[in-house]
């Protein structure tokens, strides 16, 4: 007992000197004691300053400023942001309208990355590369079979103009090294432009980039040539992107002096933005479509066609992004994106959803509330009421909420279509397709050859064939006939973008089985 006692009181006479020495050791060392000041932000200098001079190890100021900063902006909303320059620059060139690379598309359906299609006039078609090569490595990497992230091998392979990247790829079981020097490359903002039928044209918009107007007046152009009168306009999972570019899109279709959107802030006055009558689309009626991925500018295009009652909004509530963000860039090439004003259309209502402690995950509550599969979900402000120009009600609470609701369908989800989505079934089956008729297919150059060439080869039972082969998948008794009507038009636009059709042709197959365009086809497009 007394050696345990002895061993406690040790330990207690060990605490009491600690805390005594410690006592000593500030009672001897001079207080600081700094003018804090929140109101001229001298607390936060004063605090990096004191980290700088006194603590006990090495420090990354750069890190620290950078983290200070990101904490500072997290605590304002939730788009004003600290971006680093890597991510700055990936920012700006996103929505420039053309980015530094070489010049192809590509999709990873089996752990490697296959040319999808080769930019026309790009680096890589100058020096010979080909739809369908398989991309081994790049440079000293490789990225095939290595379970490489796909924006790690974009990045591997984008780079300044005149630089050059060693691209490796199997071609037919053959190896074959090119040196690409990269180069400027057009990015189109609209995915496809068709007629759907004899009078209605479709156009895709996926980004509101710099050179978005100009690929829209062209795209427009063309189908009015062509017969519309009147236009489907998708912006589903469009997240915006620069402004002047949504408005001169709203101004093709409205009337002299109809406003379009106005923006306002604590040390922003409220400005106003009207259209000025010369648009080339004022009298040709349009369908607007959105969805919960519809942001930023898109919300303002589908909030001023609504509230000018100028066509119909048809989809789902969109996304509620109405903050305005103004550029501040650093020498050092990072930046922030600083929110300054709120966007507002032309009834009134604040296009930005309410902050919350939730916010990134407010998609996934839509799905939990059933917001996705039912109109009576959808949550609006029915305290704050608005009226559009011919007198209909809309409500604010974020987001633009359509005229016309389209449910998720939720009817095609077998147990066949659930695996063969897991297993990216579909996509391989694409590119093994491109591999068995390479030379057929890259040649084919309208969809109605397109569509002969699909039943000629028989698409459906192969694909079928290939599911059980590669896959063991085979659809129970029943599943098939329930799933084929929306499967199949997937299956065979992933095929047909293996041709020269690109992406039309993706959006022609997939046009059938498409609830919110056949929505906007059964309704009037007038005002309603």
């Amino acid at each position: 007992m007394k050696k345990i006692s002895d061993n406690i009181i040790t330990a207690l006479l060990g605490a009491v000197v600690g805390v005594l020495v410690t006592l000593l050791v500030c009672k001897l060392m001079p207080q600081k004691k700094f003018d804090g000041d929140y109101n001229r932000w001298r607390k936060l200098n004063l605090i990096l300053q004191e980290v700088q001079n006194n603590y006990v190890d090495t420090i990354d100021m750069k890190a620290m400023t950078d983290a200070a900063v990101e904490a500072a902006l997290s605590t304002l909303d939730p788009h004003s942001i600290y971006l680093p320059p890597v991510q700055l620059t990936e920012s700006e060139t996103e929505l420039s309208g053309n980015f530094e690379g070489i010049g192809i598309q590509f999709n990873v359906p089996n752990d490697t990355a296959i040319v999808l299609s080769v930019i026309p006039g790009g680096p890589s078609e100058k020096v010979g590369l080909n739809q369908g090569d398989r991309i081994i490595s790049v440079d000293d990497r490789t990225i095939a079979g290595t379970k490489t992230p796909q924006d790690s091998m974009v990045r591997l392979m984008k780079g300044p103009s005149g630089t050059k990247v060693r691209i490796t790829v199997n071609r037919d079981g053959t190896r074959i090294p090119f040196e690409i020097t990269r180069d400027k490359i057009p990015v189109n903002s609209i995915d496809a432009a068709f007629m759907i039928d004899e009078t209605t044209g479709y156009i895709k918009l996926s980004k509101f980039t710099r050179t978005t107007f100009k690929e829209f007046r062209q795209a427009s152009d063309k189908l009015m040539a062509e017969g519309m009168k009147r236009l489907v306009f998708d912006l589903r999972n469009n997240t915006g992107g620069y402004f002047d570019q949504a408005l001169q899109l709203c101004n093709e279709f409205l009337p002299q002096g109809a406003e379009i959107v106005y923006m306002e802030g604590l040390h922003r006055p409220r400005q106003n933005f009207t259209s000025d009558g010369r648009g080339h689309l004022v009298d040709v009626p349009v369908s607007v479509l959105i969805d919960e991925g519809s942001a930023s500018s898109s919300e303002i295009f589908a909030g001023a066609i609504q509230d000018n009652d100028r066509g119909v909004i048809v989809g789902r509530r969109s996304f509620g992004k109405g903050l305005v963000q103004e550029p501040v860039n650093f020498t050092d090439g990072s930046g922030i994106r600083l929110t300054v004003a709120r966007f507002y259309t032309p009834s009134g209502r604040c296009i930005q959803k309410p902050y919350a402690k939730n916010y990134a995950y407010d998609i996934y509550e839509r799905y939990a509330h059933g917001e996705m599969v039912s109109a009576d979900s959808v949550k609006v402000d029915t305290t704050a009421i608005f009226h559009t120009l011919a007198g209909r009600t809309v409500y604010g609470g974020g987001g633009i909420v359509p005229d016309i609701f389209v449910p998720i369908d939720t009817t095609k989800a077998t147990k066949f279509y659930l695996d063969c989505n897991k297993k990216a079934t579909a996509m391989r089956f694409a590119s093994s397709m491109f591999d068995r008729y390479r030379k057929s297919l890259s040649s084919i150059e309208d969809f109605n050859s397109l569509e002969r060439w699909m039943q000629e080869v028989s698409v459906e039972k192969q694909f079928l064939e290939f599911a059980a082969r590669e896959d063991g998948l085979k659809p129970l008794a029943g599943e098939w006939e329930k799933s084929r009507q929306y499967m199949l038009p997937s299956v065979k636009a992933l095929v047909g973008r293996y041709s020269r059709l690109d992406d039309e042709a993706f959006y022609r197959f997939y046009l059938p089985i498409d609830e919110t365009i056949s929505t906007a086809m059964e309704n009037s497009f007038e005002i309603l």
